[in-house]
């Protein structure tokens, strides 16, 4: 039985247009082995991707809960038509607990249960108390929250508040897409070649220094966040819930190691040893959290208090 008393790990919506088949493997994989307590599932960059994999959905959605893990149905982040509201009114209305990633959702969930995404804004107790009298029961911080924003949102919060902690920070979605035009196609003809690139085309400045990641229309940071060290102040401030993205390197393993630091079974140090040998090459960030720019990594402790 997974310990959830040091705070519970979620798994995030996959982000990247995978293969059907490599889509199916890896939700097979988080249903019976990764140590995660909920999965957010469902696009949330392009509804031109769904038919590729919807067929698919309600077996993995099935497996996913015999596997134990509560399914989360999230939305997209920047719906534009009125089928992508209307699909949202439908999950909302069918009873599943909806993750909302965009405020054209709202009021389709208003009134019923359900999570803030971090693609909603939620930066100060305002807004926060807002979204709880709408029904809101968990609240996805944005990655961009410094430590100061989560310690007054998480410490005075009725309801949970999740917070990412690996994986490449999710930026921005856009009317455009980045991806398409890199192959000088438009968005309407743009023969899906963010499939290309599963973990994002690499972004650089014109002197060749890694910036940003590319998938579809969203943007990305060019490297994983990590927050380790941080794991337990963010505990002690009042964060409940441990948000992993989804990303191109064994996520079982990530999890495994996440759920080790927060059961104090391994230190940081330690779980940094291992996650190194995961990410490869791929640069880790934690300058947001820190009240820094968001690629950069900060060594200093957080203090909880």
């Amino acid at each position: 039985m997974t310990n959830t008393i040091n705070g519970k790990l979620t798994l995030g919506p996959l982000l990247f247009h995978w293969t059907p088949e490599a889509r199916r493997d890896f939700y097979a994989r988080i249903a019976d082995e990764a140590e995660v307590e909920s999965v957010y599932f469902g696009e949330v960059v392009c509804s031109k991707r769904e038919p590729f994999s919807e067929k698919d959905n309600e077996a993995i959605i099935a497996r996913l809960e015999a596997g134990g893990k509560q399914v989360v149905r999230s939305t997209l982040a920047l719906m534009t038509l009125d089928r992508e509201v209307a699909a949202a009114r439908a999950l909302a209305e069918s009873g599943v607990l909806v993750e909302a990633n965009d405020v054209a959702c709202l009021q389709e969930v208003s009134g019923r249960p359900h999570v803030i995404g971090p693609y909603i804004n939620v930066f100060n107790e305002g807004s926060q108390d807002v979204l709880i009298r709408g029904g809101a029961v968990r609240i996805v911080l944005p990655v961009e929250a410094t430590a100061a924003t989560v310690r007054v949102l998480a410490s005075r919060s009725a309801v949970e508040t999740e917070l990412l902690v690996f994986g490449r920070q999710p930026l921005s979605v856009a009317m455009r897409c980045y991806h398409a035009r890199s192959h000088e196609l438009t968005k309407d003809s743009c023969q899906f070649v963010c499939g290309q690139d599963p973990d994002g085309l690499a972004a650089d400045t014109i002197d060749g220094t890694s910036l940003l990641t590319i998938n579809g229309t969203q943007t990305l940071s060019n490297g994983y966040l990590v927050l380790l060290r941080e794991l337990a102040a963010l505990r002690g401030m009042g964060v409940t819930h441990f948000r992993l993205s989804p990303q191109h390197v064994d996520m079982v393993a990530v999890a495994r190691t996440y759920r080790a630091v927060l059961d104090h079974a391994i230190t940081p140090e330690e779980a940094a040893g291992d996650l190194a040998a995961l990410t490869a090459e791929t640069p880790w960030q934690n300058g947001f959290l820190h009240g820094r720019e968001g690629l950069a990594w900060v060594e200093s402790e957080l203090s909880p208090a």
